[in-house]
């Protein structure tokens, strides 16, 4: 039975996003790589939800949370601030532009080395750290759950090997024979697929904690650890122990809005999506609804490991990212496990196969075209981003199973190695909209001082300032050594002329919806502040 609803479910994915993509035009630019500007608000939200929603969430935060409480829920509802400023005054200009790449504006704005040096630094983001971590992860819960190794008599280490290889070259498969469009739609698919079972997880707990009512059950899991529900974390963010803290209260207002800004109005594997709207109001619905989910999907990825320290105690406290996968296997009945493990796998497959789309697009119009073959036909660009997306799925496969031994967990990697790309390229593009007097020496000097004050700062000298704090100080610093280094150049007067590709209406209630997100998003923390 277990396997019977996993294959069902997979397959009705597959072939369901195969048909709707049957009558669609793959080999041209915009078909392959924007979806041919045709996205709706609820397919980017979903597309968005689930290239940012993997098992470094399910598993990492459900493992942070169970050892140290909702402090982790920041990463997910201050999502939802970034969200309203990338739909109200990003998006907008990015459409007017007619963006297939993030990198694409910074050529108009500096130069192309700029643009160069921001594409390789994205695509190497994406291969160094978020493909190998999501592979591997997702191969974790995939093994906790199924005992894939036991069910095919090799170590446990083999069965993380097979999965990675399994789940990498479906999710290639996905990536470069469907182009964006099979990857939003099979993303929107999982992703309420991944809000059902995510959501029968905690439930399903807490009914039985309950003794048949789920309310109960919350109420003596809040009784058994109140402290863990506090989203207003005590940690040192400077001085000794800050290295250690998970993500003090303090850091929102310094690195962590930055991360948020950048991570989802800028990075080319979240905006794509929004890039490829059919027009200014559903893109502007897209980001809208993914702030909804984003203020809902702690239900998910916190609320679970909190249930989780009710269950087990301290028992998992030395390895926190087995926590999620044995709740599973203790609250759902035998015949969901195989529908929930698809959903997994969908979960795995979003991320991988938007990062190796993103990547895929930038190579071929960031650098192929730019440098290589300028002449390049459409059909062109397609095919080599079809073997681009081949050869970075499998270097991602093959170091995934080598992030094993994370210290702080999963998650808590993830945010680190982010840090060394994010914040030098959050800085330059926010530059080029903000800071006309920033030239492109500025930019570019801005870029290699951000990317090596951080790798200096935290991995090297490993100061006692939290990592996200560094990120806010680097913010800082990063400005001022743009302002200085451009000195002497002239003001930027933007002078272009753009070419309407979507219509540019805006939707009118993007406004009232974003005061309502940030709203609830300062509620959340006026009532969780449990001390």
């Amino acid at each position: 039975m277990q396997f019977v609803t996993f294959l069902a479910f997979t397959l009705f994915v597959a072939l369901y996003s195969s048909w709707r993509l049957r009558k669609d035009a793959l080999n041209t630019a915009d078909g392959y790589f924007l979806g041919g500007r045709s996205l709706t608000g609820i397919v980017i939200a979903g597309s968005m939800l689930l290239t940012n929603i993997s098992t470094e969430h399910l598993i990492g935060m459900n493992g942070s949370a169970y050892r140290n409480g909702a402090i982790i829920i920041a990463w997910e509802v201050t999502s939802a601030i970034a969200l309203v400023i990338g739909a109200i005054y990003f998006v907008p200009k990015y459409l007017r532009m007619g963006l297939t790449t993030i990198p694409q504006l910074l050529e108009g704005r500096f130069d192309a080395m700029t643009r160069t040096l921001v594409a390789l630094m994205v695509i190497l983001s994406l291969v160094a750290t978020l493909l190998p971590i999501v592979l591997y992860t997702g191969a974790l819960n995939i093994e906790s759950i199924f005992g894939l190794s036991e069910i095919l008599g090799v170590s446990k280490d083999q069965g993380i090997w097979i999965t990675v290889l399994t789940v990498g070259s479906i999710g290639a498969i996905y990536a470069i024979f469907g182009g964006l469009k099979m990857v939003a739609y099979t993303d929107a698919i999982n992703g309420i697929g991944l809000l059902i079972a995510g959501l029968l997880v905690p439930f399903l707990a807490l009914l039985a904690i309950g003794e048949g009512n789920a309310w109960t059950g919350l109420e003596k899991v809040f009784a058994h650890a109140p402290e863990k529900f506090n989203v207003v974390s005590n940690e040192p963010s400077i001085g000794k122990g800050s290295r250690e803290a998970i993500l003090p209260f303090s850091v929102l207002f310094t690195g962590l809005i930055v991360n948020q800004i950048y991570f989802w109005t800028m990075h080319q594997s979240i905006i794509q999506r929004a890039l490829g709207a059919v027009s200014l109001k559903e893109a502007q619905k897209g980001l809208l609804y993914t702030g909804i989910l984003k203020l809902l999907i702690p239900l998910v990825i916190v609320l679970p490991g909190i249930i989780g320290f009710y269950y087990f105690g301290d028992r998992f406290y030395d390895d926190p990212d087995l926590i999620y996968p044995e709740l599973v296997k203790k609250v759902l009945p035998l015949w969901l496990t195989g529908f929930f493990v698809a959903v997994i796998m969908g979960a795995i497959l979003s991320t991988f196969n938007s990062a190796l789309n993103s990547a895929a697009t930038l190579f071929s119009l960031d650098l192929y075209q730019r440098y290589l073959r300028p002449d390049s036909t459409e059909k062109r660009l397609v095919h080599v981003g079809r073997w681009v997306s081949a050869v970075l799925a499998v270097f991602a496969i093959a170091i995934a199973p080598f992030v094993a031994d994370a210290p702080s967990g999963l998650y808590q990697l993830l945010q680190q190695l982010n840090g060394i790309f994010m914040i030098p390229m959050a800085t330059v593009i926010i530059a080029a909209f903000f800071m006309p007097r920033v030239s492109a020496r500025g930019a570019k000097a801005g870029l290699l001082f951000g990317l090596a004050f951080y790798v200096i700062t935290n991995f090297i000298l490993k100061l006692e300032i939290h990592f996200v704090h560094l990120w806010g100080i680097e913010f800082l610093l990063n400005i001022l050594v743009m302002h200085v280094c451009s000195m002497g150049a002239d003001r930027y007067v933007e002078e272009r002329s753009f070419e309407e590709k979507v219509p540019l209406l805006p939707w009118k209630w993007s406004r009232p919806l974003g005061a309502a997100l940030i709203i609830i998003t300062i509620a959340i923390y006026l009532w969780l502040n449990i001390q």
